[in-house]
C-alpha cells in the first residue's frame, strides 16, 4: 500500500530549506503532494500558478512528488489527496509551538491525518521564504537560499 503525505504551505518561493524537508520526507513516504495554498487576499512575489511552475519545473520527472493548489482546509486538501500524513518543518521552539497547536486542532478535525514534524537541517534552518522576498526586493540575489539551478526571475 503507498503512503502518502501532503507537504502543504503557501511556498513563496519554495527554498532550499523547503527541498531538504520533501528530500527528508520521502525517506518516511513512498509519494508527497506539495500543497500550495491559495490566498487570494494575500499579495505575495510570486503568484500561485508560478509557485507551481517553480516546483513542478525543481521535481521533474520524479513521480513521487506532485504539486497542487488547494483552496479551503488542509484536512480535506490531505483527504482528496489520499494522504495518511501532513508534513511540517520546524526550525526552532516558536515554530514548534505554533505547529504543535494547529496539530491538536487538526486532530480534533481530521482524526485520521498524523501530523509529521520535521526538524529543518542546521543548514538550512535560517531560511525562509520572507527572507528571499527581502532580499529580492531590495535587489538582492538570493540564489543561495533557493534549490540548486533554481533561476527566480523565470517564476516573477
Amino acid at each position: 500500500m503507498e503512503r502518502t503525505a501532503i507537504f502543504p504551505g503557501s511556498f513563496d518561493p519554495f527554498t532550499r530549506g523547503h527541498a531538504a524537508l520533501v528530500e527528508e520526507a520521502l525517506r518516511l513516504f513512498d509519494r508527497i503532494v506539495i500543497g500550495i495554498g491559495s490566498n487570494t487576499s494575500k499579495q505575495g512575489l510570486l503568484n500561485v500558478e508560478n509557485r507551481k511552475r517553480l516546483i513542478d519545473d525543481l521535481y521533474a520527472g520524479d513521480p513521487r512528488i506532485e504539486t497542487r493548489i488547494y483552496t479551503g482546509l488542509t484536512g480535506d486538501f490531505a483527504r482528496a489527496a489520499g494522504a495518511c500524513a501532513m508534513i511540517r518543518g520546524v526550525r526552532n521552539t516558536a515554530d514548534f509551538e505554533f505547529e504543535r497547536t494547529m496539530q491538536s486542532a487538526n486532530r480534533r478535525l481530521f482524526p485520521t491525518l498524523t501530523t509529521v514534524m520535521l526538524c529543518t537541517p542546521g543548514d538550512v534552518a535560517d531560511i525562509s521564504s520572507s527572507t528571499v522576498r527581502e532580499l529580492l526586493a531590495f535587489g538582492h540575489s538570493a540564489t543561495e537560499f533557493l534549490p540548486a539551478g533554481t533561476d527566480i526571475t523565470k517564476y516573477l
